[in-house]
Protein backbone atom coordinates (compact mmCIF):
# COMPACT_ATOMS: atom_id res chain seq x y z
CA UNK A 1 0.00 0.00 0.00
CA UNK A 2 3.22 2.20 0.63
CA UNK A 3 4.47 1.77 -3.02
CA UNK A 4 1.03 3.13 -4.11
CA UNK A 5 1.04 6.48 -1.86
CA UNK A 6 4.50 7.30 -3.40
CA UNK A 7 3.12 6.55 -6.93
CA UNK A 8 0.07 8.96 -6.47
CA UNK A 9 2.99 11.11 -5.32
CA UNK A 10 5.47 11.34 -7.61
CA UNK A 11 2.51 11.29 -10.73
CA UNK A 12 1.15 14.70 -8.40
CA UNK A 13 4.62 16.60 -8.08
CA UNK A 14 4.97 15.59 -11.93
CA UNK A 15 2.17 17.01 -13.11
CA UNK A 16 2.08 19.86 -11.17
CA UNK A 17 5.86 20.79 -12.06
CA UNK A 18 4.58 20.27 -16.02
CA UNK A 19 1.83 22.92 -15.18
CA UNK A 20 4.32 24.67 -13.89
CA UNK A 21 6.65 24.39 -16.64
CA UNK A 22 3.51 25.37 -19.29
CA UNK A 23 0.99 28.36 -19.35
CA UNK A 24 -1.95 26.25 -20.97
CA UNK A 25 -3.16 24.35 -18.40
CA UNK A 26 -2.17 20.75 -19.59
CA UNK A 27 -1.88 18.80 -16.58
CA UNK A 28 -3.62 20.44 -13.58
CA UNK A 29 -6.07 17.70 -14.33
CA UNK A 30 -4.39 15.18 -13.88
CA UNK A 31 -3.10 16.63 -11.07
CA UNK A 32 -5.98 16.43 -9.75
CA UNK A 33 -7.20 13.19 -10.28
CA UNK A 34 -3.79 12.18 -8.77
CA UNK A 35 -4.49 13.74 -5.78
CA UNK A 36 -8.33 11.86 -5.57
CA UNK A 37 -6.00 8.51 -6.11
CA UNK A 38 -3.40 9.64 -3.67
CA UNK A 39 -6.66 10.54 -0.84
CA UNK A 40 -8.28 6.88 -2.15
CA UNK A 41 -4.50 5.19 -1.42
CA UNK A 42 -4.18 6.99 1.89
CA UNK A 43 -7.64 5.51 2.91
CA UNK A 44 -6.15 1.88 1.93
CA UNK A 45 -8.55 1.61 -1.35
CA UNK A 46 -7.74 -1.11 -3.77
CA UNK A 47 -5.45 -0.10 -6.43
CA UNK A 48 -8.80 -0.78 -9.39
CA UNK A 49 -10.54 2.18 -7.08
CA UNK A 50 -7.55 4.43 -7.10
CA UNK A 51 -7.01 3.73 -10.87
CA UNK A 52 -10.62 4.28 -11.81
CA UNK A 53 -10.91 7.98 -9.35
CA UNK A 54 -7.82 8.88 -11.35
CA UNK A 55 -9.10 8.51 -14.77
CA UNK A 56 -12.22 9.92 -13.96
CA UNK A 57 -11.20 13.01 -12.12
CA UNK A 58 -8.67 13.32 -14.56
CA UNK A 59 -11.36 13.06 -17.80
CA UNK A 60 -14.40 14.81 -16.06
CA UNK A 61 -12.38 17.94 -15.16
CA UNK A 62 -10.81 18.35 -18.29
CA UNK A 63 -14.20 17.50 -20.59
CA UNK A 64 -16.12 20.07 -17.95
CA UNK A 65 -13.56 22.73 -17.42
CA UNK A 66 -11.16 23.24 -19.99
CA UNK A 67 -13.96 24.62 -22.33
CA UNK A 68 -14.35 27.31 -19.73
CA UNK A 69 -11.16 28.15 -19.09
CA UNK A 70 -9.97 28.61 -23.19
CA UNK A 71 -13.24 30.61 -23.44
CA UNK A 72 -13.03 33.02 -20.76
CA UNK A 73 -9.69 32.85 -19.19
CA UNK A 74 -7.72 33.22 -22.12
CA UNK A 75 -5.65 35.94 -22.61
CA UNK A 76 -7.35 38.27 -25.23
CA UNK A 77 -5.82 39.44 -28.45
CA UNK A 78 -5.74 42.84 -29.31
CA UNK A 79 -3.77 44.56 -32.36
CA UNK A 80 -0.62 46.57 -31.23
CA UNK A 81 1.59 48.72 -32.92
CA UNK A 82 1.55 48.92 -36.74
CA UNK A 83 -1.20 46.77 -36.80
CA UNK A 84 -3.33 49.04 -35.28
CA UNK A 85 -2.75 51.80 -37.74
CA UNK A 86 -4.92 49.24 -40.55
CA UNK A 87 -8.63 51.06 -40.66
CA UNK A 88 -7.78 54.04 -39.10
CA UNK A 89 -7.89 57.61 -41.07
CA UNK A 90 -5.48 60.33 -41.68
CA UNK A 91 -5.07 62.76 -44.38
CA UNK A 92 -2.37 63.56 -47.13
CA UNK A 93 0.46 66.22 -46.04
CA UNK A 94 2.24 65.66 -49.55
CA UNK A 95 0.87 64.43 -52.24
CA UNK A 96 0.41 60.88 -53.17
CA UNK A 97 2.16 59.24 -56.26
CA UNK A 98 3.38 55.91 -56.79
CA UNK A 99 5.02 56.41 -59.81
CA UNK A 100 7.10 59.12 -58.84
CA UNK A 101 7.47 57.24 -55.23
CA UNK A 102 6.12 60.13 -53.26
CA UNK A 103 3.55 60.82 -50.39
CA UNK A 104 3.45 61.47 -46.72
CA UNK A 105 0.32 61.11 -44.82
CA UNK A 106 -0.50 61.93 -41.22
CA UNK A 107 -2.08 59.93 -38.94
CA UNK A 108 -2.95 60.98 -34.93
CA UNK A 109 0.11 62.99 -34.70
CA UNK A 110 2.71 60.80 -36.72
CA UNK A 111 3.60 61.31 -40.05
CA UNK A 112 4.26 58.28 -42.54
CA UNK A 113 5.42 57.42 -45.73
CA UNK A 114 2.09 56.75 -47.77
CA UNK A 115 1.58 55.00 -51.24
CA UNK A 116 -1.70 55.09 -52.87
CA UNK A 117 -3.72 51.54 -53.01
CA UNK A 118 -5.31 51.41 -56.56
CA UNK A 119 -1.66 53.09 -58.11
CA UNK A 120 -3.96 56.52 -58.50
CA UNK A 121 -2.40 59.55 -57.40
CA UNK A 122 -4.28 61.65 -54.38
CA UNK A 123 -3.59 64.79 -53.57
CA UNK A 124 -2.69 66.72 -50.46
CA UNK A 125 -5.35 67.50 -48.26
CA UNK A 126 -7.15 64.44 -48.86
CA UNK A 127 -9.07 62.30 -46.38
CA UNK A 128 -7.77 58.65 -46.30
CA UNK A 129 -8.02 55.21 -44.78
CA UNK A 130 -5.48 53.15 -44.01
CA UNK A 131 -5.48 49.61 -45.76
CA UNK A 132 -2.51 48.05 -45.14
CA UNK A 133 1.01 48.59 -43.74
CA UNK A 134 4.05 47.13 -46.04
CA UNK A 135 7.55 48.01 -43.43
CA UNK A 136 7.28 51.65 -43.22
CA UNK A 137 4.95 52.65 -45.67
CA UNK A 138 1.15 52.94 -45.52
CA UNK A 139 -1.20 51.75 -48.51
CA UNK A 140 -3.93 53.65 -48.58
CA UNK A 141 -7.56 55.11 -50.39
CA UNK A 142 -9.53 57.86 -50.48
CA UNK A 143 -11.96 57.62 -47.44
CA UNK A 144 -15.49 58.43 -48.67
CA UNK A 145 -15.76 62.54 -46.63
CA UNK A 146 -13.49 65.31 -46.79
CA UNK A 147 -10.96 66.59 -44.70
CA UNK A 148 -11.43 69.33 -42.38
CA UNK A 149 -7.71 70.74 -42.22
CA UNK A 150 -7.30 73.35 -39.49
Amino acid sequence: MMWNCLLWLGLLVLFLVAEGASVALVSVWFAAGSLVALIAALLGGPLWLQILLFVAVSVGLLAMLRPFVRKYLRPRISRTNVDAVVGTQGFVTEAIDNVAASGQVKLGAMPWTARSTSGDPIPTGTRIRVDRVEGVKVYVSPAEEPAVIQ
